[in-house]
C-alpha cells in the first residue's frame, strides 16, 4: 500500500524539531531543501497499490539508497548511521530526531526490486536536474569502464570444489543416499594445490586438479539419476550450470566464471597491475566543462566501444531532454563520426588546411576528454562501483544509475558548500564593518 503523506504526522510540543536545531548552511541540509521531494514521490507511487499495510514512506527509502551510495555504506551500516545523524534524518524527511532504526536492511532491496530499473533512472535524472543549466552543456565525453561483482577470482579448482559443496547440499537437505561423500578427499586435494607453480608440486597440482573435475562430475550424475521428477525441476538451473562448468574449456566463450552469478564476464581492460576483470562493462557519459554524469548504462556483454555509443547518446538525451551535440571519445571509439545528430571526435593529427584557431580548439577539447578518468575514479572509490554487491544483471543494471546519482549530489553539496560559505561570510564580514564604523564614531550618542 501506498505509504502516508508526511503532513499528516504529529509533532510533538516537547522537542524542538530538526530544522530549528541544524545549521541550515549544512550542504547536505540545502541538498534537503532543494530536491523536489513531491515530484519523486509522485513519480514512485504508481509502484504501490492502494490496499493494505502502509508501506514506509517514499522519501525516506529513496534517500537511504542514496545515502548508501554516497557515502559507501552497506544496507546495514547506512541504518546504524542514520539513527546516530541528525542531518541524515532531515534529509529522510524527518521533523524531529528519531532514536530507532527506521527499516529493516532487507526493506531496502525489497525496495530496489519494486521500483525496478526505470525508478532509478528517475532518481538519476533528477540528481541531474538539480544542476540545472550546467547541465545541459551541448558537448560530453563518452568513456567506458568496468565495474566488478563481488566474486572470488575464478579458477577451475574452486569452482570444482564449489560444484562438490553443493552436490553434497542438495542430497543432505533431499536425504539422497550418496555412494560417497568424498569429504576427506577433497580437502586432500586442495592442499595438493599449494605452491602449484614449483617444479617439484606442479605435476602433483595437476594431478589433483584433474580428479577433482572428476568427482565434481561424478556427483553430478549421481544427482541426476536419484531425484525425482519434482525434484529435478527444483534444481534445474543449478544442474545446468554445473554441467556446463565441467563441459566449458580454456578458448570457450560465455563461459562460468562463478556459480551465484553465472552472467559475469571476463573484460581485459590492459591494466598492467590488473589483467583480467570480472564483472560488468559500464558507459559513463559526463559534461565537458562542469564534470555533471549525465548518462551511466550497464552493458550486458563485453561489446565494442563504438558499438556502444548509441545507447550512451540516446540514454542521455533520455534523461536530461536535450541530445548533445559533440561527443568527445578516445580512439577505442573508432567507427562513427556522427550518431543520430551528435558529432563524434576521436584524437587525431590535424588537417592541412586547419587554422590556427581550430588546431588550438581542438586540442583543448581532447585535453579536457581526460578529465573523465578522475569522475570514474571516484565513482569507484567513492560510489560503490569498484566492487558491485548487488545481485545479477538487475543488480548490475542500478548500481551504475544509483553510483551516478549519488556522485551528482555530492558535487551539488561540494559547490553548495562553497557558495554558502563565502555568502555567509561576507555578510557576516559587512556587519563587523558596519557596527565598527557605527561604534567609532564619537558623534554617536547611544540611549537605552
Amino acid at each position: 500500500m501506498k505509504s502516508r503523506s508526511p503532513n499528516q504526522d504529529q509533532e510533538s510540543f516537547l522537542y524542538k524539531g530538526l530544522r530549528e536545531i541544524l545549521n541550515p548552511k549544512e550542504p547536505l541540509y540545502q541538498l534537503a531543501e532543494n530536491i523536489p521531494w513531491l515530484e519523486l514521490e509522485k513519480e514512485l507511487t504508481k509502484y504501490y497499490v492502494e490496499f493494505g499495510r502502509p508501506a514506509k514512506p517514499i522519501r525516506l527509502m529513496v534517500s537511504l539508497i542514496l545515502l548508501k551510495q554516497m557515502y559507501n555504506l552497506g544496507d546495514e551500516t547506512v541504518i546504524e548511521h542514520w539513527v546516530q545523524n541528525p542531518y541524515w534524518q532531515y534529509f529522510s524527511g524527518e521533523k524531529e530526531f528519531q532514536w530507532k532504526f527506521p527499516v529493516e536492511p532487507s526493506d531496502m532491496v525489497h525496495f530496489r526490486k519494486r521500483i525496478g530499473d526505470v525508478g532509478i533512472t528517475k532518481i538519476l535524472k533528477m540528481s541531474i536536474a538539480v544542476h540545472g543549466k550546467e547541465a545541459l552543456e551541448k558537448e560530453v565525453v563518452v568513456d567506458t569502464t568496468v565495474q566488478e561483482k563481488n566474486i572470488t577470482y575464478p579458477t577451475d579448482v574452486k569452482l570444482h570444489k564449489r560444484i562438490i559443496e553443493q552436490c553434497r547440499k542438495i542430497t543432505e537437505e533431499e536425504g539422497i543416499q550418496q555412494r560417497q561423500s568424498y569429504k576427506r578427499t577433497v580437502k586432500k586435494l586442495i592442499m595438493a594445490q599449494r605452491f602449484r607453480n614449483h617444479p617439484k608440486n606442479k605435476k602433483k597440482a595437476l594431478q589433483a586438479a584433474r580428479k577433482l573435475k572428476t568427482i565434481a562430475g561424478r556427483m553430478v550424475r549421481e544427482i541426476e539419476r536419484k531425484i525425482t521428477t519434482e525434484q529435478k525441476q527444483k534444481y534445474s538451473s543449478s544442474l545446468e550450470i554445473y554441467n556446463k562448468i565441467l563441459r566449458q574449456k580454456k578458448d570457450d566463450k560465455e563461459k562460468i566464471y562463478s556459480i551465484h552469478e553465472p552472467k559475469v564476464y571476463c573484460i581485459s581492460k590492459g591494466k598492467e597491475h590488473k589483467k583480467y576483470e570480472f564483472g560488468s562493462k559500464v558507459s559513463i557519459v559526463v559534461t565537458k566543462q562542469s564534470g555533471i554524469i549525465v548518462g551511466a548504462y550497464n552493458l550486458k556483454k563485453n561489446a565494442y566501444d563504438g558499438h556502444t555509443l548509441p545507447k550512451a547518446l540516446d540514454q542521455c538525451e533520455q534523461l536530461r531532454e536535450e541530445r548533445p551535440t559533440v561527443a568527445i571519445v578516445d580512439r577505442g571509439y573508432k567507427g562513427s563520426s556522427r550518431i543520430g545528430g551528435t558529432e563524434i571526435l576521436l584524437p587525431k593529427p590535424p588537417k592541412k588546411n586547419s587554422t590556427e584557431y581550430e588546431k588550438k580548439k581542438a586540442k583543448a577539447r581532447f585535453r579536457r576528454r581526460a578529465a573523465i578518468e578522475p569522475v570514474i575514479g571516484h565513482l569507484k572509490t567513492d560510489n560503490r562501483l569498484s566492487k558491485n554487491f548487488l545481485k545479477g544483471v538487475f543488480g548490475d543494471e542500478i548500481n551504475v544509475m544509483l553510483a551516478a546519482a549519488a556522485f551528482n549530489l555530492r558535487k551539488w553539496m561540494r559547490k553548495a558548500e562553497t557558495f554558502f560559505g563565502s555568502f555567509y561570510k561576507s555578510i557576516e564580514i559587512h556587519i563587523y564593518r558596519f557596527l565598527e564604523s557605527v561604534l567609532s564614531n564619537p558623534n554617536l550618542k547611544m540611549t537605552f
